[in-house]
């Protein structure tokens, strides 16, 4: 497996969710190895300050850092997007493509499936909504940004799951059902995406404390039980997928796909662990 340097002049990372955790780490990993981001962000008020934050980061490496505040899930929004991209590539006068694909989108419903009390129990439009914009969204960037010529042989897609595809707790049920499609949807991508040398892959990243996990009711109690099955004794830091996508994305390798890839430092295969002595 050889290392490939980004070309600044046409290779990009498209990130959707670049303005936290996982993507905003990712992004900062990818463009200190030279690749040009696109951010796709959701952002009000002082979280704009953060992302002009972000962006000046990246373009002090040198390559472009173009930010679209906009919802991902959105049709009109999306084909908007690609437009803007396909027509800035073309007043640069050169063929860019995107290396890189990111789906890091984490908004979505927290409620029960069942409540005696209609306004707190999960609608059916939260649970579409939920959908949509963590898993199927990811089936429609894939799909447009193809049929608009910006990915290429070599193209490495990655979506951010979670352990919630495979267990359940207390009101996240509809964002569980969400990352169980994402990681269906992969598999199918990577099914009809090989003919063109495009990769998809899954990670499943542990436990991290970011903004989506804090949202979560009873996130400290995650917190606590990951803590005493991870042998490092300490938490997945958004870092680590960075570093992860990174050494993959400057690899020539294109023969792993379709996999879901856990990024936990051993969390979800301890079920109890004792420190063993040295």
């Amino acid at each position: 497996m050889g290392y490939q340097k980004p070309d600044s002049e046409k290779d990009y990372a498209l990130i959707l969710g670049a303005s936290s955790g996982f993507g905003e780490a990712v992004a900062l990993e990818l463009a200190s190895e030279g690749f040009n981001i696109l951010g796709v962000h959701m952002d009000r008020g002082a979280g704009l300050s953060k992302v002009e934050q972000i962006k000046r980061q990246i373009t002090d490496h040198n390559v472009e850092a173009l930010f679209f505040n906009l919802n991902a899930a959105s049709d009109k929004n999306r084909e908007q997007m690609i437009q803007r991209c396909k027509d800035h590539f073309k007043i640069k006068n050169t063929n860019g493509k995107i290396k890189v694909l990111l789906h890091s989108l984490a908004f979505g419903s927290l409620a029960p499936y069942i409540h005696n009390d209609p306004q707190e129990r999960l609608s059916s439009k939260q649970m579409d909504m939920t959908l949509n914009v963590m898993a199927h969204s990811l089936v429609y960037w894939t799909r447009d940004l193809l049929l608009a010529d910006l990915l290429t042989h070599g193209t490495k897609i990655y979506a951010m799951t979670s352990s919630g595809s495979l267990r359940v707790t207390p009101y996240y049920g509809a964002v569980s059902a969400a990352k169980a499609a994402l990681e269906s949807h992969i598999r199918q991508l990577a099914l009809e995406l090989a003919p063109y040398g495009i990769t998809a892959n899954a990670l499943r990243a542990g436990v991290t404390f970011t903004p989506a996990l804090r949202k979560i009711p009873g996130h400290e109690t995650m917190i606590d039980l990951a803590l005493s099955q991870i042998p490092f004794k300490r938490l997945t830091q958004p870092q680590d997928v960075a570093k992860f996508i990174s050494s993959q994305a400057t690899s020539d390798e294109t023969w792993n796909t379709g996999n879901i890839i856990n990024l936990d430092g051993g969390e979800c295969v301890v079920a109890f662990h004792t420190p063993l002595k040295k």
